[in-house]
């Protein structure tokens, strides 16, 4: 049997990272799309030692013609992608609406919305190649809350871009899922949280084999 090919962004850490080698674990081959160099190897390392593959792509999920490139490496060499999860996200600094920094606001736009719209558009057709192409984006719903407007705004336009594909391609292909991890000890969140305690949180590892049981 062919192996599925499945590309994870955002994979150097966190749910990334765990979805990542949960399904190189259950058989496919990862495509690992990070910025941070030694998490990805980091990441190559645990999967190989758990008998996995995967191929490591080090760059910024804004760079278009890197992200093009990749894709058409991917086209080239597999013909097809079988999943991608998009993990990737920017999470700006807690701040007063009326004093979100420019840099902060134009890197959340950039990485959480258009990154996610051009992702879309280029492995749409890889997606559709595949037989039972999927795509899987994560909600986490911050949009209205105090000190949240750079992340709640920008995550937000990302899920309600991702539910338009869903409807739009509900009959032809790929399949695009929503999924509503439950709060995990990840750099993110501690962003948001500094202090909080781990106890109640959810290991990355296991939201990812729960998420990926959800789908079958």
């Amino acid at each position: 049997m062919t192996r599925a090919v499945a590309l994870v962004t955002g994979a150097s850490r966190g749910l990334g990272a765990a979805m990542a080698e949960k399904l190189a674990a259950g058989g496919a081959h990862v495509v690992a799309l990070a910025r941070t160099t030694g998490g990805l190897e980091e990441l190559d390392d645990r999967i190989q030692a758990a008998g996995g593959t995967a191929t490591l792509a080090p760059m910024d999920v804004t760079n278009e013609d890197a992200i093009r490139q990749l894709c058409r490496a991917v086209h080239d060499r597999w013909g097809r992608l079988d999943m991608i999860v998009h993990a990737a996200i920017h999470a700006a600094p807690l701040s007063p609406a009326g004093h979100i920094d420019a840099r902060d606001w134009d890197r959340s736009i950039d990485v959480n919305l258009r990154a996610t719209g051009r992702l879309i558009a280029l492995a749409e057709p890889l997606l559709q190649a595949a037989e039972a192409g999927r795509a899987i984006f994560f909600d986490d719903p911050h949009a209205g809350e105090k000190f949240f407007g750079a992340y709640g705004a920008t995550k937000s336009a990302q899920v309600a871009l991702a539910r338009s594909w869903q409807a739009e391609t509900a009959r032809t292909g790929p399949a695009v899922h929503v999924l509503a991890p439950r709060p995990m000890p990840t750099a993110t969140r501690a962003r948001f949280f500094p202090g909080e305690g781990r106890a109640g949180l959810a290991a990355p590892a296991d939201e990812a084999a729960r998420l990926l049981a959800e789908l079958g």
